[in-house]
């Protein structure tokens, strides 16, 4: 089952945090099809946010079509994200650099940022052509 971190910090709302951490335990291969996502009493005892908060992200991932909520059951997942198992080799080099970036005094925001602009470089021409940009 997945737990939830709720950054207060991040900028991020609360309910899109909880939207991209299930999306992330699915990529991951840590929710599959028919796994019941915590209620919505157990997040909020675990994180001290308003149930409502909860309940809006589920419906965002119900109208995604990545759960469905069982009247008196619970939150249910219906289908994947993840090719997990294929990418275990690029996890295994992707965990062996960051265990060098710490090694080399990097933090995890610095970790991040480096990341994250490696990430920008290599798929800025894919997010152009999604978004309509012949260019």
């Amino acid at each position: 089952m997945v737990e939830y971190r709720i950054d207060r910090h991040s900028g991020v709302a609360t309910y899109v945090q909880i939207v991209q951490q299930t999306k992330q335990a699915l990529r991951m291969g840590l929710l599959e099809p028919g796994d019941r996502l915590p209620t919505a009493r157990e997040v909020v005892e675990a994180t001290a946010i308003n149930p409502n908060t909860v309940l809006k992200a589920y419906r965002e991932l119900e109208r995604e079509g990545l759960v469905e909520a069982r009247r008196g059951l619970g939150t249910f997942v219906r289908r994947s994200l993840g090719t997990a198992t294929a990418d275990a080799a690029l996890r295994t080099e992707l965990e062996a650099w960051a265990g060098r970036a710490r090694e080399a005094g990097l933090d995890r925001d610095d970790v991040a940022a480096l990341f994250t602009a490696v990430l920008d470089k290599h798929f800025a021409a894919l997010d152009k052509h999604l978004q309509g940009d012949p260019s």
